[in-house]
């Protein structure tokens, strides 16, 4: 009889070290799916992501910068380069034949190309100066740079400017833009030139 107690609080002893020795031995508890995610090789590919879809959108910030900025530089170049050519339509000139106030065909259509710019550009003010060569006497050729003068004043009056927008001067023989007594220098010298006076700065075209 006092075999079997002893039998059976062996038994007893085994039994607890052995459930002692399973709690200190338990499984560690699996991490979290957040755990998980916040480490390892998913955690580097995220970040690598992150990286490339910053540098993208770098990339097309200053790309949107830059075509901006030459947009503008292009409509800067387009609109100096329009009113480069509206100022010399304007300012050229006409010619003549020698002792003739009359306008050549040729001449009119310089004179056509003028008619529409001073019509969009209201504030625009001009002033014709009539030139000669060195044919003939002070006063007679003052009279007829005079006539040359008026003559583009009338068209382009007859075409709808106002008279009030244009003024004309003579200045005979005493300003020629071509040296030499022959007809090259001659004919250069015949003409009627054009000069913006006011409201030139900012020209609207047409």
């Amino acid at each position: 009889m006092m075999r079997t107690h002893r039998i059976a609080g062996l038994t007893l002893a085994l039994l607890s070290v052995t459930i002692l020795d399973a709690c200190h031995h338990k499984a560690a508890p699996a991490p979290t799916p957040t755990q998980a995610s916040m480490s390892g090789p998913n955690a580097d590919s995220a970040r690598l992501a992150q990286e490339d879809a910053a540098r993208r959108a770098a990339a097309d910030a200053a790309r949107r910068r830059a075509d901006s900025i030459a947009a503008a530089e292009a409509a800067a170049r387009d609109a100096a380069n329009s009113a480069g050519s509206l100022r010399s339509a304007l300012t050229a000139m006409v010619h003549f034949d020698y002792d003739q106030s009359d306008l050549r065909p040729e001449d009119r259509a310089i004179l056509d190309a003028k008619v529409p710019i001073l019509q969009a550009n209201p504030g625009v003010m001009i002033r014709i100066a009539g030139h000669t060569d060195e044919r003939g006497s002070d006063e007679y050729n003052l009279a007829l740079g005079q006539r040359r003068a008026a003559a583009a004043k009338r068209y382009l009056i007859d075409h709808g400017v106002a008279d009030s927008r244009i003024e004309t001067i003579s200045y005979g023989e005493e300003r020629p833009i071509a040296q030499g007594s022959d007809e090259s220098a001659w004919a250069q010298n015949r003409r009627a030139e054009f000069e913006i006076t006011s409201g030139g700065q900012t020209l609207r075209k047409p």
